[in-house]
């Protein structure tokens, strides 16, 4: 499992797996999992992170990422 976060966006994405995404869905407006072929969860991705909860980056250790 890899955690990254992109300050600039403000999203959280966990990956499960590396596998090339086949289909996604919206579970809330900040919230979508991205599936696989087999419809596996290969990821989730999360917006809003600080805004929803401030204190849940402190609790994972997270990969940075370069906004663009």
């Amino acid at each position: 499992m890899k955690i990254t976060y992109d300050k600039e966006a403000d999203a959280m994405y966990i990956t499960f797996r590396e596998d090339e995404v086949d289909h996604t869905k919206e579970i809330d407006k900040n919230t979508i999992v991205d599936f696989n072929k087999n419809n596996e969860v290969i990821g989730i991705e999360i917006l809003f992170v600080k805004e929803r909860n401030p204190n849940l980056l402190k609790q994972f250790q997270v990969e940075n990422l370069v906004s663009a």
